[in-house]
């Protein structure tokens, strides 16, 4: 029987998928760095380090990438940024346009996927539906890894969930789980940190806050995006994503520091 496609039988699609996804496992079982949380920040910073040739694997535990950036605020999908954030939307070729002076706005599904499109194109892998759980710790509490596990079982009831989960490691972790903070909060469950949740909404403060806080607060543990501001007590800054995107980059940099430090 013949048509357009290569004759394929559903076996083979299955044994292709497995293969795949289980060499891919596999190969980043072992990163330079871990992201927790695919929102722009964990995006960005993915993308530079990944850029810079460091081997990286995003952790997302929803089914899909961006966080906020793809619905905006409101569920209406348009995505602010202040000056100077607008460059890193050029330079990932996103339209925009100024509505008012130093305050851009752009379409987030179409600045989202072309963050997304840009990371993979670094080379960023990414594992769905898998859910942080723990840190994996070494010598001194430095983090070397985080425990994860596929994100419906969180959800089954206790008396049938037995699933044991995996563990991942690396040589940063970056937490990227916005007001979450779970990573940091699972250190602060060990009396390792101290978090003060974030504020009130006040974007002034906020976008500038949240990117000159960025940084490593526990040995092998960058925060980034808003998950800064829970860990720090900065204000909330609501639905604009400049200090998300340079929250980012400023993340990359510092692990690109700190890995070259390690040597």
């Amino acid at each position: 029987m013949g048509g357009f496609f290569t004759i394929i039988s559903e076996a083979d699609i299955t044994r292709a998928i497995i293969r795949a996804f289980s060499e891919q496992l596999e190969e980043f079982s072992r990163s330079d760095v871990l992201v927790i949380g695919a929102g722009p920040s964990g995006l960005m910073a993915a993308r530079d380090l990944a850029q810079k040739g460091k081997k990286v694997l995003v952790v997302e535990r929803n089914n899909y990438l961006g966080g906020g950036f793809w619905i905006g605020g409101y569920l209406m999908n348009k995505v602010t940024v202040r000056h100077p954030a607008e460059a890193i939307l050029e330079e990932l070729k996103v339209p925009y346009q100024e509505v008012k002076k130093g305050l851009f706005v752009a379409d987030g599904p179409h600045a989202c996927s072309k963050l997304i499109a840009s990371a993979c194109d670094a080379g960023v892998k990414v594992l769905n539906m898998t859910e942080f759980e723990d840190v994996v710790m070494r010598e001194g509490g430095r983090v070397a890894g985080a425990v994860v596990n596929w994100t419906p079982v969180g959800h089954l009831p206790r008396q049938i969930t037995c699933v044991d989960p995996i563990a991942l490691e690396a040589s940063l972790l970056i937490d990227a789980t916005g007001h979450d903070a779970f990573v940091v909060r699972k250190l602060e469950e060990r009396g390792v940190l101290k978090t003060k949740g974030f504020g009130g909404m006040w974007v002034e403060r906020s976008e500038d806050m949240v990117v000159e806080y960025t940084g490593e607060v526990h040995p092998g543990l960058i925060v980034t995006g808003m998950a800064v501001a829970t860990t720090f007590g900065l204000p909330r800054m609501g639905p604009t994503f400049g200090a998300m995107l340079l929250s980012g980059r400023r993340a990359a940099e510092l692990a690109l520091r700190v890995l070259e430090e390690k040597g």
